[in-house]
């Protein structure tokens, strides 16, 4: 998947043909059609899986693929609808980032600032979503024009990821940079 999506799309829409009522199938086709950018697929195949399982497992997942589709109304309702209680933390918080960014999407920015204000965001943490959640928050503190603060928490996800699966340092660094730039205009 990671080297050649295409390739494993078609591998993946092999094997629902041959076994399509087989959630597990239907719960590979998705991600990989997710992951490869095309939301309807993976729209259509987690929701079967959805059905079949009875599981919000994908919860997060489909409702950014309705994001990606340019309904981000529908990836609200996902947010409101789901039983976060039955959900594992690191898809409650996944949750929490697509429903910040469908807010994000409808111009509601101070809304999607504080939709992930939660214990979770604390600078000190260390748990495997933190560096995401750091910088979702940064991402739309900076989009709400709060340019200092989202400096920080650029700052705060850098620390906080260990595998490098943000580019958080450079944000934060563009930031401040943009910043000093209008400092010395505004002089």
């Amino acid at each position: 998947m990671d080297t050649d999506p295409e390739a494993a799309l078609e591998h993946a829409k092999y094997a629902k043909a041959k076994a399509s009522r087989v959630p597990i199938v239907r719960e590979a086709l998705g991600l990989v059609a997710y992951h490869a950018g095309n939301w309807s697929e993976a729209l259509s195949e987690l929701r079967a899986v959805r059905r079949m399982t009875r599981s919000d497992d994908h919860i997060a997942i489909i409702a950014d693929a309705e994001r990606a589709l340019g309904r981000p109304e529908r990836a609200l309702d996902l947010a409101k609808e789901a039983d976060t209680a039955k959900l594992s933390k690191a898809t409650q918080v996944e949750l929490a980032i697509v429903a910040a960014g469908a807010r994000r999407d409808l111009g509601q920015l101070d809304a999607a600032v504080v939709s992930l204000q939660s214990d979770d965001l604390k600078p000190e943490k260390r748990d495997p979503w933190s560096a995401r959640l750091f910088y979702a928050y940064a991402d739309n503190l900076a989009a709400a024009g709060r340019a200092d603060e989202a400096v920080q928490w650029f700052l705060n996800s850098a620390e906080a990821d260990e595998n490098d699966e943000t580019d958080a340092a450079e944000r934060a660094a563009e930031l401040a940079g943009r910043q000093r730039g209008e400092q010395q205009n505004d002089e």
